[in-house]
C-alpha cells in the first residue's frame, strides 16, 4: 500500500512464455561466452564440470532484470555477493539493448570459515518460519557455528554493541561456548521473540547441563507410538528415509533414553515410556521428546 508500495511478482510469468529461438538470437547474442567464463562463480566450476543449464541461468536472470526495468522502471537488483556476476549481467545486458543506466548492489554473505554458506542444517535450510525451524532449533543452530564464526555472526546479527562482539569473539576453549550461547539467544530473540529465546535456552539448559525444565524440548507426538525406531526416526525428522534411518543406526548415532540404539528392527514399546520423558537423540545435538 501507499504511493511506494512493495510490488511481489513471480518470474514465471515472462519466462515460461518465452520462444526458445527469439531469446537466444535477442538476449543470448549480447552475451559472449569468453566474458561469461570471467566470472567466479563459472571459473570454479570449469575442472567438474559446467552445464549449459548453469551457463543459461545468467542469461534468465539478466533478462528478468531487463523486464522489470521495461516494465516497472526498476533500476536497482540488489543481492548477495555469490549474485554479482548474474546482476551486472544484468546491468550489461540493460545498457547493450540501449537503455539508461541501471545498478547493482550486492551484500555480503554469512559463509563458515571454508566459505561456504551458512544457514544449512541436517534437515536442509535454516528457516524463519517457527513451523519449518522450530526456535529450539534455531536456537540450537547458532549455539553450534563454529568458533571462528563468533565475530561475524556477533556483528552482523545482532545489535550487540562492537565491543562486546569484540570480547565475545576473543574468549577461548570453553568460555568461547558462552559467547555463543549470548549471540544463539539474541538473534533467537530476534526473530521469534524474547518468550521463545528464553524457552529455546531453557530446553537446552536442561538438555546439556541437566538443569531446567524439558518441558520446551522440541515434541513429537507420532502417528503410532509403538513404531519401529526407523518410523520414529524419520517422522522426528531427524533423516529423511527409513534407510537413512538404518544408516544412522548402524553408524551408532542414535540412542533412546540415553541407551544406545544397535537394532535396526528396534520396536518401540510401553517400557519405552516409563520414563518422566522419552527421549529420542542423535548424536550429542539432536534431541526430540516423543509422546503418545
Amino acid at each position: 500500500d501507499g504511493e511506494n508500495g512493495a510490488i511481489i511478482v513471480n518470474n514465471a510469468d515472462w519466462l515460461l512464455d518465452l520462444k526458445y529461438i527469439k531469446f537466444m538470437r535477442e538476449i543470448g547474442s549480447k552475451f559472449t561466452i569468453s566474458k561469461m567464463l570471467t566470472a567466479e562463480c563459472y571459473k570454479a566450476r570449469l575442472e567438474e564440470g559446467l552445464t549449459f543449464f548453469e551457463m543459461g541461468y545468467m542469461l534468465m536472470q539478466s533478462y528478468d532484470f531487463l523486464y522489470l526495468y521495461n516494465k516497472y522502471g526498476c533500476k536497482l537488483e540488489m543481492g548477495g555477493n555469490d549474485q554479482w556476476s548474474n546482476i551486472i549481467g544484468g546491468v550489461e545486458l540493460i545498457r547493450k539493448i540501449g537503455k539508461d543506466d541501471s545498478y547493482g548492489l550486492t551484500f555480503k554473505l554469512l559463509t563458515t570459515k571454508e566459505g561456504k554458506k551458512m544457514g544449512k542444517t541436517e534437515k536442509g535450510a535454516l528457516w524463519l518460519d517457527p513451523e519449518k525451524t522450530s526456535p529450539y532449533e534455531f536456537y540450537q543452530y547458532w549455539r553450534n557455528i563454529e568458533d571462528e564464526s563468533v565475530y561475524t555472526v556477533g556483528s552482523m546479527l545482532t545489535f550487540l554493541p562492537m565491543e562486546e562482539v569484540k570480547r565475545l569473539a576473543s574468549l577461548k576453549d570453553e568460555q568461547i561456548n558462552e559467547a555463543k550461547k549470548i549471540l544463539a539467544f539474541e538473534i533467537t530473540k530476534l526473530v521469534h521473540g524474547e518468550v521463545e529465546a528464553k524457552k529455546a535456552e531453557e530446553a537446552a539448559t536442561a538438555l546439556f547441563e541437566g538443569k531446567g525444565s524439558v518441558e520446551n524440548m522440541p515434541k513429537v507426538k507420532l502417528s503410532d507410538p509403538y513404531c519401529s525406531i526407523t518410523q520414529a526416526i524419520v517422522e522426528c525428522n531427524i533423516c529423511g528415509s527409513k534407510s537413512q534411518a538404518k544408516t544412522l543406526i548402524s553408524q551408532g548415532a542414535i540412542s533412546l533414553n540415553d541407551e544406545k540404539i544397535t537394532d535396526i528392527g528396534y520396536m518401540l514399546s510401553e517400557k519405552d515410556y516409563e520414563v518422566a520423558h522419552t527421549i529420542l537423540k542423535k548424536g550429542k545435538k539432536v534431541f526430540y521428546c516423543l509422546e503418545k
